[in-house]
């Protein structure tokens, strides 16, 4: 018993003596929020809220002048590279989208500034009274009558009414 009791005690007294040498470390969180873990205090312009661990292994008390900070409101975290990048690409993204979008609405503001002359040239021709020609279904040419023009003509003042009216909006 006593020659297993003698490595014990030295292995004992080895852990202490070792734990007694070891250097004092700090711990502290930069500007950037990068974790420092070093034998050296951390740089004088880093606030006592950024001292996570001191040496004695204890957390950095709050200076006096920090504990009047406390009870005002606190500032908003600094945003980090990765969230400043994160909304920058949403900026891009939204602002892509609403350029594709404004693309789009100025496409079709100019089909139905078209579509409208279309329309009111076709109403204008049917009531000028003259002759029209159509094509039937077998391929021939025929005078349109009245009852055809009028159906023509009611037709042609929808078109207008519909592509010269106030644009609808296409969220709907």
């Amino acid at each position: 018993m006593q020659k297993t009791a003698l490595p014990l005690v030295a292995c004992l007294l080895a852990f202490a003596v070792a734990g007694a040498q070891a250097s004092p470390l700090w711990k502290w969180r930069d500007a950037s929020g990068q974790l420092h873990i070093s034998d050296t205090a951390p740089p004088a312009g880093t606030p006592a809220t950024s001292i996570i661990s001191t040496p004695s292994g204890n957390p950095a008390p709050a200076p006096s002048s920090m504990a009047s900070a406390a009870s005002a409101p606190a500032a908003p975290p600094a945003l980090s590279a990765l969230d400043k990048k994160k909304k920058a690409a949403d900026q891009e993204k939204a602002d892509k989208e609403k350029a594709e979008h404004d693309a789009v609405d100025a496409r079709n503001a100019a089909i139905r500034k078209d579509n409208c002359a279309r329309a009111q040239n076709n109403l204008a021709n049917l009531k000028t009274g003259q002759r029209i020609a159509v094509i039937n279904a077998k391929g021939e040419r025929e005078i349109m009558d009245d009852a055809a023009r009028a159906a023509e003509t009611k037709r042609a003042e929808e078109s207008v009414a519909s592509n010269c009216g106030p644009a609808r909006s296409s969220a709907l």
